[in-house]
């Protein structure tokens, strides 16, 4: 047999024996076509064709994935054909699948190279979004002038099945701030991967979908946004300059809320808005959605009745007032 039949030989009976999640689909000499697998949305399929002047030339490479991002796709083909390279006047094929499967473990972000780079889009000179491959995360730290968010986002392994998860949290924005931050990212990233407990008729089966892109979005926009919003009622800035002039006291009338909907008031402005008419479906001036705030749980109609009784009271005193004088 001449060199490339021994090499195909030692292909079918090594590959998938040396290379882990390998699976041999056409061994000839037109073509080898092997799956790597590590987990279902880290599959790649390799096709490796001869060229006549082989092995003194490299192999010739596509690879295919239905998960995997094209771009990385493209990249991860002219690597391996330089890795290829290594071996000329060598056998290449095993060593190339052997790589490629590396390649893989060794790089578990692969998984969501689109949002990775959408991320960085997003981000500016001064913030970070640095890769760490070995432990599968992602280190953010959004900034927006004194104001930052620092956290290390996990990505699992049986990434986008199941969600990532946000730890190692620091920030200089307030403790309930804080909370909602990473919480409501946290809850989305949730919602990316269980389905829904009340499930509309119409809807359709429900699918995991990638939470990366989405939960760290959400906290850049908070950090790049929250500190310039106005309160909705005095239409003052809500956030003072320097962060350690915040109001952490809860019960404070200048600690400022978040009403449901996403924008602010202060608590005394929340209050005042919420005290005055017209009561029922009350808005924010904002966006027009309705106002939800859990320290608010007076119904439309009780709110209207101490409304009116403040009212009439001060008319009593205002006739009393006006009879003296």
């Amino acid at each position: 047999m001449g060199f490339l039949e021994d090499e195909l030989c030692e292909v079918k009976k090594l590959c998938e024996n040396v290379v882990p999640g390998s699976k041999l689909v056409s061994c000839v000499k037109t073509m080898v076509r092997a799956e790597i697998k590590r987990t279902e949305f880290k599959s790649v399929v390799i096709c490796i064709q001869f060229p006549e002047t082989y092995p003194s030339t490299p192999l010739l490479l596509e690879l295919k994935s239905k998960t995997l991002s094209e771009k990385l796709l493209h990249g991860l083909t002219n690597v391996c054909e330089q890795e290829a390279k290594k071996y000329l006047g060598k056998a290449q094929v095993l060593n190339t699948i052997k790589f490629l499967r590396n390649f893989i473990d060794e790089n578990p972000l692969c998984c969501c190279y689109d949002e990775i780079n959408f991320l960085k889009k997003v981000l500016t000179d001064r913030d970070e979004l640095k890769l760490k491959q070995k432990t599968s995360s992602v280190h953010l730290k959004a900034v927006n002038h004194s104001y930052f968010l620092n956290c290390r986002v996990v990505v699992p392994d049986d990434y986008p099945k199941a969600a990532i998860d946000i730890q190692d949290v620091s920030t200089n924005f307030s403790s309930a701030f804080n909370r909602h931050m990473v919480g409501q990212a946290r809850e989305i990233a949730r919602k990316c991967v269980e389905p829904p407990i009340k499930k509309k008729p119409n809807d359709p089966p429900f699918k995991p979908s990638p939470s990366l892109q989405k939960s760290v979005e959400f906290l850049i926009d908070c950090v790049k946004r929250l500190p310039s919003e106005n309160c909705q009622f005095c239409k003052q800035r809500c956030f003072p300059s320097d962060p350690r002039q915040l109001e952490i006291d809860e019960n404070s009338p200048k600690h400022i809320e978040r009403v449901h909907c996403g924008h602010l008031f202060h608590q005394e402005c929340f209050f005042a808005f919420m005290k005055q008419p017209p009561f029922g479906n009350k808005k924010c001036s904002a966006c027009g959605a309705r106002i939800f705030h859990f320290k608010w749980s007076l119904s439309d109609r009780l709110a209207e009745e101490r409304w009116a009784h403040e009212q009439a009271r001060e008319r009593e005193l205002q006739e009393v007032t006006d009879f003296f004088n």
